[in-house]
């Protein structure tokens, strides 16, 4: 009799595992980042002592995704995703709040810290060029997304006191067919309580992207309270034309929105970019972009870049300047698993 139940208990076990799939990918990359002025802003002590950042540092990130999903006999399949990661200067590593996600027929529904209709667009950060992902041609927007290093925080006016918003809620929807993809998201910043301080309105965001012969790629966004700060609304459209997957040209149109709900207007920005692979293995990549924003000093951002595939891996860099006219520079390695 025990080594029956022994054999069905392991029997159960070895069909939970059989059904449940969990996967862990990432990244991890480290380099050098220069930033004109310094990397971060001077800081001025009470007897007016001012200490300057260093203009360059070494900067890393490790990221993994932990997965877990699994199927019904019906064809649906449920999972959940968890982030952890660390960048350099952290005290310590982050767990970000995770999300669960029921897919069927093409229709997905993400609940909890959710990724977001206006963040998922594609082509909003093609732009981007350097080992550390970065450009002046992105948004400059404030718009929710995947939290990873936790639930944005609020200076409570009840106590005083700054907390996490614990009771952020997230919901997207979305929908694949034939090329097309369809999102919808709504975020409640805190689903328990109205008007405890910060900037607590609803956002909601929608987009939709067509992909046509792998080639012609069509996007367009929109968000309202972005990041959950009232009248904080933007938009973004897209095309690009992909020669190849190493070489393509892309432009971008975003209407900003404001700054921290105080009616300063971040402008709009147009942002022209393209990659060719110039050898094997070897591709420049480059942006040029045009801001209408009161505050900069130059209305014009640019950038040129470059990469090597190692294979698995791959060596970056890249100069960009910006609206303000410093100049950053990046070079490093970045390699996925």
């Amino acid at each position: 009799m025990k080594k029956a139940l022994i054999a069905s208990t392991a029997l159960v076990l070895t069909a939970g595992i059989a059904a449940a799939d969990v996967t862990i990918s990432g990244y991890g990359r480290t380099g050098v980042l220069y930033q004109e002025d310094g990397v971060r802003g001077a800081i001025v002590t009470d007897d007016g002592d001012v200490y300057t950042a260093s203009e360059a540092i070494v900067q890393s990130r490790l990221r993994m995704n932990i997965d877990a999903t699994t199927s019904t006999d019906q064809g649906v399949d449920f999972g959940g995703r968890i982030r952890i990661q660390w960048d350099q200067g952290d005290d310590e590593t982050t767990v970000a709040p995770g999300y669960v996600y029921v897919t069927a027929s093409g229709l997905t529904v993400e609940i909890g810290n959710s990724n977001t209709a206006y963040d998922s667009a594609a082509l909003l950060y093609n732009s981007e060029i350097g080992v550390y992902s970065r450009s002046f041609g992105n948004s400059r927007g404030d718009f929710f997304a995947f939290n990873t290093d936790g639930y944005p925080s609020y200076d409570n006016t009840v106590d005083l006191t700054n907390q996490r918003r614990n009771d952020y809620m997230g919901v997207m929807v979305k929908y694949a067919v034939a090329g097309v993809n369809l999102r919808a998201s709504v975020v409640d910043p805190d689903q328990v309580y109205d008007g405890l301080g910060g900037d607590d309105e609803k956002e909601y965001s929608v987009s939709a992207d067509y992909v046509w012969n792998d080639s012609v790629t069509l996007s367009a966004a929109y968000v309202k309270n972005g990041a959950g700060i009232d009248d904080n609304d933007q938009y973004f459209v897209g095309a690009e034309y992909a020669f190849n997957d190493k070489t393509d040209i892309g432009l971008l149109y975003f209407d900003n929105g404001e700054v921290l709900g105080d009616d300063s207007d971040l402008g709009k920005t147009i942002t022209l970019y393209g990659s060719y692979e110039v050898a094997p293995l070897t591709t420049i990549n480059g942006y040029v972009a045009n801001n209408s924003a009161d505050s900069n000093e130059t209305d014009n951002a640019f950038g040129i870049g470059g990469s090597y595939d190692l294979g698995g891996a791959m060596l970056a860099g890249s100069v960009q300047r910006g609206y303000n006219e410093n100049i950053t520079a990046d070079m490093g390695v970045q390699f996925n698993f």
